[in-house]
Formats: structure tokens, C-alpha cells, sequence
């Protein structure tokens, strides 16, 4: 690779290339293989790191490397848990860290253009300065930035209100695997309406850095609510809790997140925290965040709510509109799987129809009984994605874990979901596509993909194979 090693710093300049397996394990892996070392693949060594500072840059390497039948991997922060920043085999990882500059906020059209580097924590705190205005995505880690929230279609808790990243990018600057920088969306994304073609666009939104590598991203912003609540309302059991969820929905009422808990799951979250769940009945929560135009809406709504959960055998409603306590019900709520992260095997993100929530989990809690151990789950149940944890055995990887994930999967899809709703497929959940689709839908995607990368150069083996 030292051939390559010369290439990349006429290209990025030598300063900006590494080379050493210790510099480059840094870059080489993701989140997933420090998090979840039992089932992620191993880092592969032999890889090139070059620190891109524009868009030509990379454009240079992926026609030299297209060229040269090299692979590449984008890496962003590398905040994923289904290891598709992972480097399986010797090739460039393109580090985008350092095309990190917001590069507009638009007032007028309510948008917000920045560089893919750019991290979430900038776009708030950025945000948080406007007088007017907010972006309210929050996949979970600040860290993660612009172009891999793009890349994976990334969610999180306010997706009930706001939808999912599809819905707040509005136009992109994209460099295909052959080398080709396009725009998609129009002018970079001002457009509202815009049906002219294909919709390629979408097509790179979640497409995990296999057809293109998003260098710039257009997104919706929105105006800041003027009053803000968070209720937690404690039912005797889940059946209760979230039978009541689409009640609340069918109601009109669109929470900013609608959350499921199960209370012995949270009460010893807030401990390790060294803090208090304030909601004591029950065993089960539901955590509903607000976001009104108004004082008095905010009340009224909280009212509503309380009025359509007592039909359920709701056992207490809590609400505060104080931003610190807010923050503290939050804080816990986020801080469940760092709390178990050291006692976790494997993190699936399945989803089904909200609906269904409580068979799903009744099926957990049955595989739980079967294989002797606990399986922790949490939901974002206003949008029916439900976060399952199988466990470590004695800090080994159970025998059965490969049959009972199986089995979880079976069950999902069986109830109308999907094995992923938000962490996508990345190299983890590769060999489980068959599962959800049809041989036809696959070849369809194999099609999609060697159209845009015909000698398979960027990102191989993540989300399709």
C-alpha cells in the first residue's frame, strides 16, 4: 500500500495521511466494536487514512481508487452500532472530520446547510443562539456527525413529532463511488416541491456510505416551541401503558417523543446515576415530552393525555415544565444503556406497528422464560421501535444467542415490522436481510448498487451483499 500512501498525500498533502496501525485503529473501527466486541467483526489492518478537507479531495481519491479497483471507507464520528465504518479489508478510510464548517442558516426558507463533519452538538448549540429557530433531531449521541446522521437515516425520541432525518434533508451535495460530485435536491435543498426525476436523494439518505459519500447536507429547521412539558404516567402493567399510546395519537395529539420504560429497567438506571426516578407507582411508564405554541396549550394537551391514560388503570401522572427537572427525566431515560452497556451481547432496534408493541415484548418476555436469562428492552413506542438487549452469559456470547436473535427477528416481521428501524444494517445485520425480503426486492438492491459503484469499491459489505 505504500504505492497508494504517495497517490493520497499529492492529493490531501502528507500531513494528512496516516499510516501507522495504531493511528489508524482509531479510524478503522466504530462505535459497535467497543461497545458490542462479541458480535461486531474485527478491524482489518493494512488501511490508509487520509484527512479530506474538500469535496475535490475526495472526488481525487474515489476516481484514483475507482481506478484502481481500491477500497473506501467514509467515516464520520463513528457513533453506529451495526459496524458499517468498520474497514474489513486494506483499503483508504476517508476521514471527514475536518469538513466541519456550518455553512449557512437560512432564516427565509427555514434551512440549515452544513459540511458532513459537522456534529450534532454544534448544530444545538448553534441553534441555541437563534432567536427563533431549532433543529430538533436527536439520534442519542451528540457527537454523531451531519453526513453519518444522513447516511444512516439516523432517528431517535423526537422522532414521533419530527420524523427521522429522510424527513429534514431537503437537498445534498453527494461524490458517487466513480468520482462524480452531483447536487441533489434543487439548488441544495430550497426547494419545498420538487417531483423532477428519479428520487435519488432519498436513495442516498440511509444508504450507509455504499453509493455515495454526502460531503454537504440542506435540513429543515423549525420554530422553537414556546412552551415545553414532560409528563412520566405510571400504568400497573405494559398492556395498560401501551394500549394507551395510540389513543393518545389518535387524539391529535403528537407528542415531541412518547416513551416506553419498564420501571424496574429505569429506577436502576436514575441509581447508577446517583439520582431518583420521580414516578413510584407502578410498573410501568410512559415518559411523554411536549412542545406547544403555548402556555396553555401545554396544560390543556397534558390534561387531555392524563384524561385518555386514566381509561387505562393509570396508576399516577407526574408532569413538570421546569427545564432542569426536564433535563433529569431525560438524562435517565438516555443513560439506560450505558447503564447495562458492560452486561450487553448485541443492541437490536426492531420495529413494529405501534399496535403490536406490547405482542412483541410478551414475546421477549417468552424467549427471556425459554432461555433463562433476562432481555431488557425499551421503546420508543410512539413510533414502534423497540430496542432489545440480549445479554452476555458469563461475559461470553451465549450459545443460543444466534437462534434466539433469529427467533426475534421472526417474531418482528411476523407482526408486520422490520429488523431495523433507526441503527440499520451496516455489516451486523447483513445475513439477515433474507429474512425480510424477497429474492426479487434483493437483486433489486444488488442492481441499485452496482449502478453506482460498478466495481463494488465503496464501503463492500455493508448494508447489501
Amino acid at each position: 500500500m505504500s504505492g497508494v500512501a504517495e497517490k493520497l498525500k499529492t492529493i490531501v498533502g502528507e500531513g494528512n495521511i496516516l499510516t501507522e496501525q495504531d493511528e489508524v485503529i482509531t479510524y478503522s473501527k466504530d462505535y459497535t466494536y467497543d461497545s458490542l466486541p462479541l458480535v461486531s467483526p474485527h478491524p482489518c489492518e493494512g488501511c490508509i487514512v487520509a484527512k479530506v478537507k474538500s469535496v475535490e479531495e475526495i472526488a481525487e481519491i474515489m476516481k484514483y481508487a475507482n481506478q484502481e479497483k481500491i477500497s473506501v471507507v467514509p467515516r464520520g464520528a463513528g457513533t453506529g452500532v451495526v459496524a458499517a465504518a468498520i474497514s474489513q479489508k486494506p483499503g483508504i478510510i476517508i476521514a471527514l472530520e475536518k469538513m466541519n464548517k456550518i455553512i449557512e442558516v437560512d432564516d427565509d426558507n427555514l434551512m440549515i446547510t452544513c459540511e458532513c463533519g459537522v456534529p450534532l452538538h454544534e448544530i444545538i448549540t448553534r441553534m441555541n443562539e437563534h432567536p427563533t429557530l431549532y433543529f430538533p433531531m436527536h439520534p442519542g449521541d451528540e457527537g454523531a456527525h451531519v453526513g453519518g446522521m444522513v447516511s444512516t437515516n439516523a432517528g431517535g425520541v423526537n422522532a414521533v413529532k419530527y420524523g427521522v432525518m429522510r424527513d429534514q434533508v431537503k437537498g445534498m451535495e453527494v461524490v458517487l463511488p466513480t468520482g462524480e460530485i452531483i447536487q441533489l435536491g434543487g439548488n441544495m435543498g430550497k426547494l419545498m416541491k420538487n417531483n423532477a426525476g428519479y428520487d435519488l436523494m432519498n436513495l442516498i439518505i440511509g444508504s450507509e456510505g455504499t453509493l455515495g459519500i454526502v460531503t454537504k447536507a440542506t435540513m429543515k429547521l423549525y420554530p422553537k416551541p414556546k412552551a415545553s412539558g414532560t409528563l412520566i404516567i405510571s400504568f400497573a402493567n405494559r398492556r395498560e401503558a401501551l394500549s394507551a399510546v395510540p389513543k393518545i395519537l389518535e387524539k391529535g395529539i403528537i407528542p415531541v417523543a412518547l416513551e416506553y420504560v419498564e420501571k424496574h429497567q429505569i429506577r436502576k438506571t436514575a441509581q447508577d446515576l446517583g439520582k431518583t426516578w420521580p414516578a413510584k407507582q407502578g410498573n410501568a411508564d410512559l415518559i411523554v415530552i411536549l412542545a406547544e405554541d403555548s402556555v396553555d396549550n401545554l396544560h390543556n394537551k397534558s390534561i387531555e393525555i392524563e384524561d385518555i391514560c386514566s381509561e387505562f388503570e393509570m396508576l399516577d401522572a407526574i408532569i413538570t415544565d421546569s427545564p432542569s427537572k426536564q433535563r433529569d427525566i431525560l438524562e435517565i431515560r438516555s443513560h439506560i444503556y450505558p447503564s447495562i452497556e458492560k452486561e450487553v451481547a448485541d443492541l437490536l432496534d426492531t420495529t413494529v406497528p405501534r399496535s403490536k408493541i406490547v405482542d412483541f415484548i410478551d414475546e421477549i418476555d417468552r424467549l427471556s422464560e425459554y432461555y433463562q436469562t433476562e432481555i431488557p428492552v425499551l421503546s420508543h413506542a410512539g413510533d414502534g421501535n423497540v430496542h432489545v438487549f440480549p445479554l452476555k452469559q458469563e461475559g461470553i456470547l451465549p450459545e443460543y444467542h444466534e437462534e434466539m436473535i433469529t427467533k426475534i427477528y421472526q417474531k418482528t416481521i411476523e407482526l408486520g415490522g422490520t429488523i431495523t428501524g433507526e441503527h440499520g444494517i451496516g455489516s451486523l445485520r447483513v445475513n439477515k436481510l433474507s429474512m425480510q425480503f424477497s429474492g426479487k426486492e434483493l437483486e433489486l438492491m444488488r442492481n441499485i448498487k452496482s449502478v453506482f459503484d460498478p466495481n463494488d469499491i465503496l464501503n463492500p459489505g455493508k448494508k447489501i451483499v
